[in-house]
């Protein structure tokens, strides 16, 4: 059973497909990745070179794929970076297709289009893209807070307002939405923490310590997706999975503290994401 993940692509370090896909296979799952972007390396470091590939390339890819593996064998959807605008309907049109005879298949969609502080850094189009063609389509959606804002026009200042805006976004059709980058619970120590809703309007938080990077690296949130995804197709009990989820991130971003640098340490830090040592568990809000 393989995933099926469209996101953008670097040949230097871990974003996107680039993160997902040797996630993925680390965890033992097959995956068959096509690209939305051609990128040397994230374009964060400032210089870079490459680009996005065009909308309808990115359907003949789809299109193939479909006539060449067997539907049957795959087992999720994930989506992240789009590019252009039009990338949104190729990934719309590939998600229905592969619902044709299993409607209840999963779609993760990672809305990524900004972040708070550089605010957003994709086409203007994109952001009704997603809202019109793949929220709605979406089992999961993983933005972080800032996707959050845009998608649903609600500020979320707190934890609060930060859960009721993910209701928000799951009314609009994923069951289960996971948001990052939120506002931690009061602890003892600084705390990164993600929140978790589900179609029902239960909610709970995960955090784990906040670990000090000169630059944080890029590519967590990516990361994060498709650990979820991963757990939740084990266990799909989402407060589970993304307790599962932000462990085996924190592994990782905890080997990455060694090096110093912004790219994510996934080789060194690959056996802990798959057994981690410490596992932080969810809060029921």
């Amino acid at each position: 059973m393989a995933v099926l993940s469209i996101q953008s692509h670097v040949s230097a370090g871990h974003v996107g497909n680039a993160v997902a896909v040797p996630a993925l296979q680390f965890l033992g799952r097959d995956v068959w990745p096509v690209h939305t972007v051609l990128f040397s390396n994230h374009p964060g470091h400032g210089a870079f070179q490459g680009g996005a590939v065009p909308p309808d390339l990115v359907a003949a890819c789809l299109r193939g794929l479909a006539d060449h593996a067997a539907w049957p064998a795959r087992e999720a959807v994930l989506s992240g970076y789009l590019g252009q605008p039009g990338t949104a309907e190729a990934v719309a049109e590939v998600v229905d297709a592969a619902r044709a005879d299993r409607a209840a298949l999963p779609y993760l969609c990672d809305p990524v289009m900004g972040d708070t502080g550089p605010g957003l850094y994709v086409d203007d189009a994109i952001p009704e893209a997603m809202r019109r063609l793949l929220i709605p389509r979406a089992t999961i959606a993983t933005p972080n807070r800032f996707e959050l804002e845009v998608l649903t026009g609600r500020p979320c200042p707190d934890l609060a307002a930060t859960v009721e805006a993910a209701r928000t976004l799951s009314a609009l059709g994923p069951p289960v939405v996971v948001v990052t980058s939120v506002d931690a619970p009061d602890g003892p120590e600084p705390s990164a923490a993600r929140c978790l809703v589900t179609a029902g309007g239960a909610a709970w938080v995960v955090a784990s310590p906040r670990l000090r990077f000169p630059q944080a690296p890029n590519g967590a949130g990516d990361l994060l997706a498709a650990l979820f995804l991963h757990h939740w197709l084990l266990d799909p009990r989402p407060q589970v999975a993304l307790s599962a989820a932000v462990s085996g991130l924190f592994a990782v971003l905890e080997a990455t503290v060694p090096t110093g640098g912004r790219e994510l340490a996934l080789l060194a830090g690959r056996a802990a994401m798959a057994e981690p040592a410490r596992v932080w568990g969810p809060i029921r809000l």
